[in-house]
Order: structure tokens, then sequence, then C-alpha cells
């Protein structure tokens, strides 16, 4: 036979387990802070059980309102909870106005008529009904738990509330004599041992809300995780890239430190020649020392203007396009060479003068480090030829020399910073000719082929696009030299 005493333990133990797991799953989540609501609220209930198996057969009327207060404020911190938990409005004022109320009811009850139970039970069952009530209207609000769950401790609750309104109107038409049947040996103990069941219900409901609760908040920080992951590769490929236009730069910027050293070379050199043929010369040829005299003071001027042009802090005045004449071109180009004493091997074709927009002085320096390369390799005996002609909205200079060539398994490599052909080794040279050229060519859209003959030598093509028209009077006739 169950009886009350034993439903209670049973009630007891069964709350007690439960307000011990609410506590651990309290301590182990600390961010779910809404967790300590519903251990509270457990413990509430335990300690009013307890209260009620320990005051006897014949309680006062302290030990009859208290135990009972202490359940019902297990209630309301289970509503307060459950709503914090789902994010749902609290109403905690409600909880709170029914708590007092409920007292006062009881109390009042206790003092005026202690034997009349079945008021209490109706004060009970309002108070059950109003906050069970709140707990349903916040789960059908949300819509972040499972839908089935949600509505599966809707009707754990509903149940309760049910089982509430009838134990009230069965004690309306009860008297009080009425014996239960033998199984429930006292008339209260079977609403006792549906509320165990509730008990275990709710608490089953609540710990999948939880686990789903965690399920999300784990999902979320992987998403997050992987987004934070993502920004992190892109950080890293934005650095990446930030770092490889450094490291270009840096090196374009020693690309061109190279190539200014590699052009002094070509004023120091007519300097060194000017100087050494004055020395031979001395005063027997006064005309021949003023033409060397003013051959260091162009060269000079060559290397002030390389120094202000790519030494200079202000990068962005490097390239300096006008529209020019080829035959100022040319002629710079063969002023340089006579100043080299070499004149004489050059041979110099231009068709119709023909103006095109470009950088002269990097115009100059193409060409003659062109032409350089090409005296360079070729014996003396041979002269260097330099063509100019119109193609196709595109100004073509040729420079054909009949040198030694290149090896035909290394021509690809022509061009490259410090490439020097393996047949071209006993010749001094620092392989950046052809490289300052084509770095030079890029500023104007140009660039510079190579056609090999290994009979008739090297032919370097520079094709410059024409953007400005071609005058109809020349300024510049065939020049042959």
């Amino acid at each position: 036979m169950l009886d009350l005493e034993t439903i209670l333990i049973v009630t007891l133990a069964t709350a007690c387990l439960q307000a011990l797991v609410w506590i651990f799953v309290w301590r182990a989540w600390r961010h779910l802070y809404e967790l300590q609501f519903l251990a509270a609220g457990f413990v509430a209930i335990a300690a009013g059980i307890s209260l009620m198996l320990v005051r006897g057969g014949d309680p006062a009327e302290g030990a009859i309102v208290i135990p009972n207060t202490v359940i019902k404020i297990g209630l309301v911190l289970l509503a307060e909870g459950l709503a914090r938990f789902l994010g749902q409005p609290r109403y905690s004022w409600i909880g709170i106005s029914l708590l007092i109320a409920h007292t006062a009811v009881w109390s009042a009850l206790v003092a005026v008529d202690p034997g009349n139970i079945a008021a209490r039970i109706h004060a009970s069952t309002i108070f059950t009904v109003i906050i069970m009530s709140m707990m349903c209207l916040g789960l059908a609000r949300d819509r972040v738990q499972p839908v089935a769950l949600r509505w599966a401790t809707i009707a754990v609750l509903a149940q309760y509330m049910l089982a509430s309104i009838v134990q009230s109107v069965l004690e309306i038409g009860l008297t009080a004599d009425f014996q239960s049947a033998p199984v429930l040996a006292d008339r209260n103990a079977w609403y006792l041992l549906q509320g165990t069941l509730f008990l275990i219900a709710l608490f089953a409901c609540l710990l999948f809300m939880v686990s789903a609760r965690l399920s999300a908040d784990l999902r979320e920080r992987n998403a997050s995780l992987s987004r934070e992951v993502q920004e992190r590769r892109r950080l890293e490929k934005d650095l990446s890239v930030s770092l490889a236009t450094e490291r270009a730069l840096r090196e374009e910027q020693i690309d061109l430190m190279r190539i200014v050293s590699h052009e002094f070379r070509t004023p120091l050199a007519i300097i060194r020649n000017s100087a050494e043929m004055i020395g031979l010369v001395g005063d027997r040829s006064p005309e021949a020392t003023r033409e060397r005299l003013v051959g260091i003071d162009e060269a000079l001027d060559r290397l002030f203007a390389l120094i202000d042009r790519f030494m200079a802090n202000d990068r962005e005045h490097t390239y300096r396009p006008e529209p020019i004449p080829i035959g100022i071109v040319l002629g710079e180009v063969q002023k340089h060479f006579a100043l080299m004493g070499c004149s004489h091997r050059l041979e110099v074709v231009a068709e119709p003068e023909t103006i095109f927009l470009a950088d002269l002085e990097m115009m100059v320096t193409v060409l003659i480090n062109l032409v350089d390369n090409a005296l360079k390799y070729s014996p003396d005996h041979f002269p260097v030829r330099i063509a100019v002609r119109e193609e196709r909205a595109r100004l073509v200079i040729e420079v054909r020399d009949r040198g030694m060539g290149i090896p035909e398994g290394q021509r690809d490599k022509v061009g490259r910073r410090f490439f020097r052909a393996s047949n071209s080794m006993t010749i001094a040279g620092t392989g950046l000719g052809i490289y300052s050229a084509r770095r030079l060519l890029t500023y104007h859209g140009a660039a510079v082929d190579f056609e090999f003959d290994n009979e008739r030598g090297t032919v370097a093509v520079v094709r410059i696009p024409l953007r400005v028209e071609r005058r109809d009077r020349p300024l510049y006739g065939s020049v042959t030299a």
C-alpha cells in the first residue's frame, strides 16, 4: 500500500536528485546563468517536501503554511528560470504577487478553519494554473527550441494543471471521511504521485532543452570559428600580397639602382676617353681639346640628369613623355658614339621624320644600350645598322649587327637580369644593358624582340606605339653615318 508518507519520501528523493543534477549542470556551463534558477527551484521543492515529512501528525499553523510556501517558491523560480532560458518576458512581478497572495490566503485559512483542506487546495490550484500558464506562454512564443520538444513540455505542464483542477473539483464533492482505494491509502496521495511523475517529466524536458541549447551554441561557435578561420586566411592572404608587393617594390628599387649604376658607366666612359685623348693631344691640337672638353661637359650633364631623374625622392616624375622627332633621338645616339670614337661603325637609315610620344632621355638610353651591345659583340670591321620605319601605327627601330650571335638553347633568356651568353664571357659586361632597355621601354608601352641568324648576326627590333600624328613637313631627313 502506498501511503502518503511513502509517496512523500519518493518525491523528496526525486526532487533532491534533480536539484543535485541541476547544480552540477549549472556549475559545468556557467555561461548559462539561467540554470541557477532551475537548480534553486528544484532545491526549494525538495526543501518544502522535506519540511512536510518532519512536521508530524498534528502540525502547527506555521508547519502547514511554510512547506507549501517553499514549494510554491520553487515553482516561481522554475518559471523565472524557464523564461530567462528561453529569452522570453519574465513577468517576475506576477510570480511574486501570486506568492505573497497565496501565502496570505493560506495563513488566513489555516488560522480561521484549519480543517478546511478543500479551500487551501483551491488556492493552490489557482496559483499553479497561473504560474504554469505563464510557462506555457513562454514556450509557445519561443522559436529557438525544437517544436516537438516545446509542445511536449507544454503537454506536461497542461497535464499537471489539469490534475490540479480535477483534484480541486473532486474536493468540492468529497466528504471529510472519504476513503481512497486500497492502493493509495490517502485521498491526496494520487495527486502527490502524479506530481512526482510531473517532476520527472519536466526534468527530462528541461534537460533536453539545455542539450538543444548547447548543441545550437556549439554549432554557432563552430560557424563563428569557421568565419574567423576564413577571415584569418583572408588577412593572411592580404598580408602575403602586401609582403609580395613590398618585396617587388624593394626588388624594383634594387633593379633601378643597378640600372642607374649601369647607365653611369656610359658617360663615365666618355669622360675617361676624353680625358685620355686630352692627355695624348695636349696643346698640339686646341680644337681636339675643345671637342673633348665639350664631350666631358655633356657627359657630366647626362650624369646629373640621371641623378635628378632616377635618384630623387619624387619618383612620380621619372617618366616624362613629350612629342619628339625620331631624328633628335638618333642625333643624340650618334653624338654619344662619336665621343666614344666609334661613330664610323654606325650606319643609320631613317624614313621621313616621325614625331612620337616618348621620354627623350629614356629612348636615348635604350638605343645607346642596344647599339653598344651590338658594337661590343661584333667584329671591328662590321658596321651596326640602325633602321627606322613606320609599320601599323607603330614606330619600328631595328639595330642589326654581324656579331657572334647567341647559342640557340640560350636565346629565350635574352633580356633577363645579369644574363650573358656562354660565348661572350671573354668580353667585359654586366648583363644589364638589354634588361635596362626592356624596363625603360615598358614606360612607353613598347617592347624589344630579337631575331637571330647564325650567319648574319642578331637584330634587336623595338616597336613603339605611335601616339602623335606625323608632321606633313619632315624636320629630319635620311641620316647615314
